[in-house]
């Protein structure tokens, strides 16, 4: 796994922590996690390609 791809991973789970503890803490917020998905679709789309 190149080195952009695995930073990608950490920053999202990174993110999905993120996340979840300000649902937590202050209620849910639909963009937050519509970020979080994008974000992930973009590590996936990375992993994706480097494993091609």
């Amino acid at each position: 796994m190149p080195g952009s791809t695995k930073t990608m991973g950490v920053l999202t789970v990174g993110g999905l922590v993120a996340v979840t503890a300000y649902t937590v803490a202050l209620g849910s917020n639909g963009w937050l996690w519509f970020g979080w998905v994008v974000l992930g679709l973009i590590t996936l789309g990375m992993v994706v390609s480097h494993s091609t």
